[in-house]
């Protein structure tokens, strides 16, 4: 018989409520930074686009790959060590800057090979400013994650905001000024290197004479941080594969048209980063007080509220994908909207945040085994699939792997929780949510079919229309509780009432 979870937490503890002080912080810049590749498509040809997304492409994977698991091992190490929180970033901040270091050295001596890789000669003369600013973000990295865990979820949320303001800033006015990526780059270096300076500074100021080196505590960091470094490191290799193999095989022009239709919706991570690395502190606290019920209560908590963000964001997507393409990124990148189509899936799974709970677990090794297994289900289906399908087919491929891995982590937390299969999620809720979403997406397409006007009056009507919908369809079948329903609703007078005072003040 099934063992059973004891009753040891007096109440369910929710990880969103500071999860979404963080997310206010990201969304701030929300706009700007979803912004940036709409106003390079209008600088750029598609061509140097292209390079431009390639160039992040690289910068994206190195950086992630250079960490070796270091810079997240501290929402690990810090809530269950606090006295020693200092000497364990330090152990960290010396890893990360080696690893910078190493990272631009051998970006560096590649330049030939990864513009040979990447069919496209013009990325040698970017390669120096990319490896600059590898070195400054990795010295940087653990900033949010110290505020976070040492529970400054508002200096986070700050951080973040400025961080991802200043980089859309860097990444817009140089090309609108000068219209060269030359410039981009330039200001992005810089910003990294002020960020860098702050995150030295706070460092110093929060930990004092506890930030020095620990050679026995390094030993411990490395056993937690190099199996999970490892599933990085095989992570990056099967979500990036997809993009290298197109880049191989294409033009930039063609690996443009790709990336635009994998669209990164900037609102996906800004609620799931910040919601998985709060579940992990507060599950990571409950396992050390004992309380082993309230991890499966978190769990179910952070599934569900992410349910409710991106189950309709998935389906709003794939609903209005021709306007949100051709209205953000010109009828140039038409092509892009079936693909846009099936990525919009890949929004609904990130819901479960399986591999926080595992991390949690220090399941670092099982997290390399499935990320072989969706490496290899990737490796093994993506050419076939591209030349099957075209573009599109990469992203079927993308999907499947991503379903593998979910469905076999969520096997191994039943084993981890010693639950039942109907315990492991609110499956009730999440059917009764998807068809809720269903039926949104029914009549937003009716309505959109009836409606002859230009493309942004149809996406706001569009949207509008599923959005009511779907709220009108939540409530009537009451999946909010009570607590969920005040909250709702404060956080609706509360901006209603921003707008109005903003509105006051102007008339003023």
């Amino acid at each position: 018989m099934t063992a059973m979870l004891p009753e040891t937490t007096p109440r369910r503890e929710s990880v969103f409520r500071p999860a979404l002080l963080v997310m206010c912080g990201r969304t701030l810049a929300f706009a700007a930074t979803f912004f940036i590749p709409v106003v390079l498509v209008r600088v750029f040809d598609p061509a140097l686009f292209g390079t431009y997304k390639q160039l992040f492409l690289i910068l994206s994977t190195a950086f992630l790959v250079a960490q070796v698991g270091m810079a997240s091992s501290l929402y690990y190490f810090l809530p269950i060590a606090p006295l020693n929180a200092g000497r364990y970033l330090s152990n960290a901040l010396l890893f990360l800057g080696v690893a910078g270091l190493v990272g631009f050295a051998a970006l560096m001596a590649m330049k030939p090979q990864l513009a040979h890789w990447l069919s496209n000669p013009e990325l040698s003369r970017y390669v120096f400013w990319i490896g600059l600013y590898l070195f400054l973000m990795l010295v940087s990295a653990p900033l949010e994650i110290v505020l976070i865990s040492r529970s400054r979820y508002l200096w986070a949320a700050t951080s973040y905001a400025v961080t991802d303001l200043a980089r859309a800033a860097a990444s817009i006015l140089p090309v609108l000024l000068f219209r060269q990526l030359d410039g981009l780059l330039k200001a992005m270096v810089f910003v990294a290197c002020v960020r860098a300076i702050i995150a030295m500074f706070y460092f110093r100021a929060e930990f004092g004479k506890t930030l020095r080196l620990d050679g026995a505590l390094l030993q411990r960091q490395l056993a937690y941080a190099l199996p999970f470094g490892l599933a990085i490191l095989i992570e990056i290799l099967q979500g990036s594969l997809p993009q290298y193999v197109v880049a191989y095989l294409s033009s930039p022009a063609t690996f443009a048209v790709f990336t635009i239709g994998c669209l990164s919706i900037p609102l996906v991570d800004f609620a799931a980063s910040p919601t998985s690395d709060i579940m992990m502190v507060r599950m990571q606290e409950n396992l050390a007080a004992g309380r082993t019920r309230a991890v499966l209560e978190i769990w179910h908590d952070t599934t569900w509220k992410l349910a409710l963000l991106f189950f309709p964001l998935a389906a709003l997507v794939a609903v209005a994908a021709r306007q949100i393409i051709v209205l953000l990124f010109t009828a140039k990148y038409a092509a892009s909207i079936p693909i846009l189509m099936v990525w919009s899936i890949t929004i609904l799974l990130t819901c479960l945040q399986v591999d926080g709970v595992l991390r949690v677990f220090a399941q670092t090794r099982l997290l390399v085994v499935l990320n072989l297994m969706r490496l290899a289900i990737i490796a093994g289906l993506i050419q076939w699939a591209l030349t099957r399908f075209s573009l599109i087919g990469a992203v079927f491929v993308i999907v499947l792997a991503t379903l593998a891995f979910k469905a076999a982590a969520l096997w191994r937390m039943k084993q981890l929780l010693h639950i039942r299969a109907a315990e492991l999620l609110p499956w009730r809720n999440l059917a009764a949510l998807l068809g809720v979403s269903a039926g949104a997406t029914v009549v937003a397409f009716g309505v959109q079919s009836l409606l002859d006007v230009p493309r942004f009056p149809l996406l706001l009507a569009t949207s509008a229309v599923y959005m009511v919908t779907y709220a009108l369809l939540v409530l009537r079948f009451g999946l909010l509780d009570a607590g969920e329903q005040r909250a709702i609703v404060e956080w609706t007078g509360r901006t209603w009432q921003s707008v109005f005072g903003v509105l006051d003040y102007r008339k003023g």
